[in-house]
């Protein structure tokens, strides 16, 4: 039994990123097809709104925002053409060296297709070079492109920072989440196993295993992923634990499905829904009730459903408690898969009822 206690040490968590300091990533990525579709609808807006205020509605000719479109959608097209191929080479530089880089690549992008444009526009030959460039018209869209091009990467640098608090709070609130295990269930733990010494020591042993597994999972990255088959495994620990002090109350009806062996989930996120299924669904109860965990595989999701009977009678503080913790959830969910992730949950003839699905994503 000593050998078993000193198995339990405090596992250092793994060091946050620093998103202060990763001040490039502001930046879209542009290879991608929605950004790009995004850049394309921005510019054509500009566009529109510039030749209105320009000609007013009486005066509108398409003709010339047909040629105007034509202008600056080579540019942005260009510009994002451009960013895409530079996107890994920026990612390494600092916030001033990317900044710069940027706009001067998209005042050169300017210039060049302003050149191009008058060029077209003379009817000059290919191979006459004697081009007389517009020194007004380059200046001017030079200037409105700077303008456009820090009033950009101003919004996109401020959402970039905003995105970045969000996901620190969210962290911290995880963080504070998992790093906790509820005091009653730690105190009802050391109690099963200080009477299980003497009677039943190779349970007792098991169980402060299984506990001292279940606490270094807790102080791991709140972002971790791990097997869904570990995330199976702690979670089958964690219910021996309670089964041992609420003995036949808590009956568990597990029903996993084949699933690819890669399938991965943010650790903890299993464990917490079993929890408050037991904590707010049979631990109330005298008679104690059955607890179903239905796993299943459909279509690139993965699909966990997890009911307990409900009372309608159940304390409004636990209740709050077990919608914070449902929330948490959520967010955490969506932080690290996006919108494809989901948590409903329903009541069905005195069952509440948990479903989580998300993307499958595996090694």
């Amino acid at each position: 039994m000593e050998s078993m206690l000193e198995n339990i040490k405090v596992t250092k968590s793994r060091e946050p990123i620093d998103c202060v300091g990763d001040t490039n990533t502001f930046l879209p990525d542009f290879c991608q097809g929605r950004t790009v579709f995004v850049l394309v609808l921005v510019a054509e807006l500009f566009v529109l709104t510039m030749v209105l205020a320009s000609s007013g509605i009486k005066a509108f000719s398409w003709d010339y925002l047909a040629l105007v479109s034509l202008f600056v959608q080579w540019v942005a097209l260009l510009s994002a053409m451009l960013l895409c191929v530079l996107r890994h080479r920026l990612g390494r530089l600092s916030l001033p060296r990317t900044v710069t880089i940027v706009y001067l690549l998209i005042l050169c992008v300017t210039a060049i297709a302003t050149i191009v444009a008058d060029w077209v526009m003379a009817g000059a030959n290919f191979y006459d070079l004697n081009l007389q460039v517009d020194g007004y018209g380059l200046m001017r869209n030079l200037m409105i492109s700077a303008i456009m091009t820090g009033m950009v990467l101003r919004y996109l640098y401020v959402q970039a920072n905003l995105r970045r608090q969000e996901r620190a709070e969210l962290q911290a609130r995880v963080q504070a989440l998992q790093s906790r295990i509820r005091p009653h269930f730690l105190f009802n733990s050391m109690n099963i196993i200080a009477s299980l010494i003497e009677t039943h020591p190779d349970t007792a042993e098991r169980v402060v295993e299984d506990l001292s597994e279940l606490f270094r999972a807790s102080l791991a990255g709140a972002d971790s992923p791990v097997r869904l088959s570990r995330e199976i495994e702690l979670c089958k620990r964690y219910i021996g634990i309670e089964q041992l002090r609420l003995g036949e109350r808590l009956q568990v009806n597990w029903r996993v499905e084949s699933y690819p062996p890669s399938a991965t989930i943010p650790l903890l996120t299993l464990q917490p829904l079993i929890e408050n299924a037991i904590y707010h669904g049979i631990q109330p109860q005298p008679e104690g009730g059955q607890i179903g965990i239905l796993i299943q595989h459909s279509a690139g999701l993965i699909q966990i459903t997890v009911s307990n009977p409900c009372r309608h009678d159940a304390d409004s503080d636990k209740e709050a408690g077990n919608h914070i913790a449902l929330d948490n959830i959520r967010a955490r969910m969506r932080a690290v898969y996006g919108v494809k992730a989901r948590l409903t949950t329903h009541l069905s003839k005195d069952i509440f009822v948990t479903q989580l699905s998300y993307p499958l994503v595996g090694d």
